[in-house]
């Protein structure tokens, strides 16, 4: 029932806190390790969260885990989603993280899953046997970042990249990267609880 109505009981990502307005948060998160898968909606039908069953599959969070050891990995939140085809892509990317390839006729959505903090290099965590799903690291980076809840619709979410955008540039911020969305709820959680943030990369 917790998941319903929002709670978060899993591993979410440790940061630190630089600067904290009425508009946003500058953070610092220190290197994590990621799981990602890159596709195109169309090998889901369309669905832009297609991603998150291959995921899924890898980790073990439903059956038994894809991955050559085999080993159940915790889930963990936020989901990070990029999406190359969504214009909201900072004029000027998860877990959508936007993709710069422009073909229109190739869009694509990048997901992403934060391993828990107990694999602290790429090497240490459990090979994947899909060979869609992509170990790789991420070093310590900087983010621009608004919470918002309810769904997180692309109207809303180019609503909240623009304003955080603008806001990052008067304060004199120098925006180096698209933004991340980052989902921290199940789809089956009442809109109303749900907790999901924007994350724009800065120096």
């Amino acid at each position: 029932m917790g998941m319903v109505f929002g709670k978060i009981g899993v591993e979410t990502p440790k940061y630190e806190v630089m600067k904290s307005t009425n508009e946003y948060e500058i953070r610092k998160y220190p290197p994590s390790v990621l799981a990602e898968v890159t596709y195109e909606p169309s090998q889901f039908n369309g669905n832009k969260d297609g991603g998150f069953m291959v995921l899924a599959n890898y980790i073990g969070a439903i059956g038994n885990p894809q991955n050559t050891k085999p080993e159940k990995i915790a889930m963990t939140a936020p989901v990070i989603t990029k999406d190359s085809g969504e214009k909201i892509a900072m004029t000027a990317p998860v877990v959508t993280k936007a993709d710069s390839e422009e073909n229109e006729n190739r869009k694509t959505v990048t997901m992403q899953f934060i391993l828990p903090a107990v694999y602290g290099k790429a090497e240490e965590a459990p090979k994947p046997t899909d060979e869609r799903v992509v170990i790789r690291e991420e070093g310590e980076r900087k983010y621009g970042v608004v919470k918002f809840g309810g769904v997180a619709n692309e109207e809303l979410v180019k609503e909240k990249v623009e304003k955080l955008r603008k806001s990052l540039e008067i304060d004199g911020f120098k925006v180096i990267g698209d933004f991340l969305l980052a989902r921290y709820n199940p789809p089956w959680t009442i809109p109303a609880f749900r907790t999901n943030e924007v994350l724009i990369p800065i120096e």
